[in-house]
């Protein structure tokens, strides 16, 4: 079983949404709730029942409630990152000083599930908290000092934060009078929350936690009365939970979804996961002989064959293929691709790739390999073994590695040994993710980004690869530091060149937003056809999911 192994957090949306009440909205008490809402994760038979926010391993972070209780500044629409943020607690805001200072307007007539008001006060909090405990700032923002004055607050940072916008946006707003009383807001346990959102905690089991809907939420009050959040032991119980009717929306990687769940009811039973901007992809450690020679990488990125990672690895609907040589995902990323890229396609040619390899000092000694000082080419390629569309993955590479002469081994690695490996470089090629963001940055800077290079022993926070490129990092620096469109972009042409030229690891698949999910008693659920947001259930998105939730009766 594996899922949610890329919990970056980023944001969205447009401007569509059921009863957002644009000027401070009062709730709606002739909208009547009712009905429940199941949904089921395949995170374990049981959770610690804590809904700290901050908190991974909280029972409210693993089944995605935590967003129906603290609700963000702004909320957008990972399905389309380049659409303008959506407002939300904030109603408008304004960076100033080379995005290094944020405005924020705070919303009005917003009550606390305690019933006392909402203030400008509270989301300066928001922000002081992260300053004052690095445990809950999760993107290591550079807060320098936080202020606010009357419906106004304003954040100053060390340095542009245009690559951190959307993230920031995107921050909780917690209660000042509670949270200001913990010992430790990153661990302590939080039985009660107090919250801005639609629901409040009703009950809770080592298993399920249940939600009731507010009567004086600030917008118009959701159809959904109860929402029950249930964690199964594994995907052999919570695919059985979807098909029966006790699960209406999750996230899992099923083997053989369109015949184990879709083909069970089509009419009800529905996928749909649309692209993130991030890359899972084959990842090299680029310090060892002779994968440290970008030939090499990109003859290996010539004969991966990709469609076949997607159909057999990912089941042909989990993680959608990347097919541009870019690494970056499309549709979703179509606006940032260089003229020069765009609608070039990572094809598996054996024959091209070879002649990159000969005319590059390698050679072969019959179906051998030979890297320039005479030695056989042999990988180990490593992932945990149960991790089953990775392995499934991994022998799909090793097959399309073959057929330029390189011998391939796969390891079944136990997964914590794995992270450990992964982390301190110990390894040869390995099948991972990157981070996610508004923009391909994210994703480039997790890759190429010599500012995160640590010796082999050491544990980096990214470059698992060790991919050293002083003209990759300067180029992410000119990003980072662009005031402007066109600055930004030709910094992000030149990091797409690096890419496509050294291919420090080999992109595959796309991140997902998606999920599985049930119109028997739910309709309202994005999708292909209207893709106001993104459907992953533990996505800040499945706030505005709910809200758009109808009786399908």
């Amino acid at each position: 079983m594996r899922v949610n192994r890329t919990l970056t957090a980023l944001l969205a949306g447009s401007l569509a949404m059921t009863g957002l009440a644009a000027c401070g909205g009062k709730s709606a008490a002739t909208t009547k709730s009712s009905g429940v809402l199941n949904i089921g994760m395949p995170d374990g038979a049981t959770l610690p029942a804590n809904n700290n926010p901050y908190l991974d391993a909280s029972f409210a972070k693993h089944l995605g409630y935590t967003w129906l209780i603290w609700e963000p500044l702004a909320l957008q629409n990972e399905a389309k990152p380049t659409a303008d943020p959506k407002p939300w607690l904030a109603t408008k805001w304004d960076w100033s000083n080379g995005y290094s200072t944020l405005t924020l307007t705070i919303r009005d007539n917003v009550k606390w599930s305690d019933g006392s008001a909402m203030t400008a006060d509270d989301v300066a909090y928001s922000f002081q908290i992260m300053k004052d405990n690095k445990g809950v700032n999760y993107y290591a923002l550079p807060i320098k000092d936080v202020s606010s004055s009357g419906s106004t607050v304003t954040v100053n940072f060390d340095g542009s934060q245009y690559v951190n916008r959307t993230k920031i946006l995107s921050t909780q707003v917690v209660n000042k009078k509670q949270w200001s009383a913990m010992a430790d807001p990153s661990k302590d346990t939080v039985a009660n929350p107090i919250g801005t959102g639609p629901y409040k905690i009703k009950s809770v089991t080592p298993s399920t936690v249940t939600l009731d809907v507010r009567s004086d939420y600030w917008q118009k009050p959701p159809k959904v009365g109860e929402i029950r959040c249930t964690t199964y032991s594994g995907n052999d119980t919570q695919l059985p939970a979807l098909t029966s009717g006790a699960t209406d929306w999750s996230y899992e990687f099923l083997a053989n979804a369109k015949s184990t769940f879709v083909a069970r009811d089509p009419a009800h039973f529905k996928l749909w996961f649309p692209p993130a901007l991030s890359a899972d992809g084959l990842w090299f450690n680029t310090t060892k002989k002779p994968f440290d020679n970008p030939h090499l990488r990109r003859a290996m990125s010539m004969v991966v064959n990709r469609d076949d990672i997607f159909n057999e690895g990912e089941a042909g609907y989990f993680k959608p293929k990347i097919d541009n040589i870019t690494g970056i995902p499309t549709p979703a990323g179509d606006p940032f691709i260089a003229a020069q890229y765009k609608g070039k396609s990572s094809q598996a040619d054996v024959a091209t790739a070879k002649k990159e390899l000969t005319d590059n000092g390698f050679t072969y000694a019959g179906n051998t390999l030979k890297d320039p000082t005479g030695k056989a080419v042999t990988l180990t390629l490593s992932d945990p073994a149960d991790w089953n569309d990775y392995q499934t993955d991994l022998t799909i590479i090793k097959d399309n590695l073959a057929t330029i002469g390189i011998t391939a081994s796969i390891d079944k690695a136990n997964q914590d040994a794995w992270f450990d490996a992964v982390g301190k470089g110990n390894f040869d090629a390995v099948m991972h993710w990157t981070n996610g963001g508004a923009t391909p940055y994210d994703m480039y800077q997790n890759i190429m980004d010599s500012a995160q290079l640590q010796p082999i022993g050491t544990t980096a926070s990214g470059n698992y690869g060790r991919f050293n490129s002083p003209d990759a990092t300067a180029a992410l620096k000119a990003y980072t530091a662009a005031t402007d469109d066109a600055g930004r972009q030709a910094a992000l042409e030149k990091i797409e060149q690096i890419m496509v030229e050294q291919m420090p690891m080999i992109p595959t698949s796309a991140g997902n937003l998606g999920a599985e999910y049930s119109t028997a008693k739910w309709t309202g659920w994005p999708d292909e056809s209207n893709p106001y947001e993104a459907n992953q259930p533990t996505r800040p998105g499945m706030l505005d999911v709910v809200l758009h939730l109808t009786p399908a009766s």
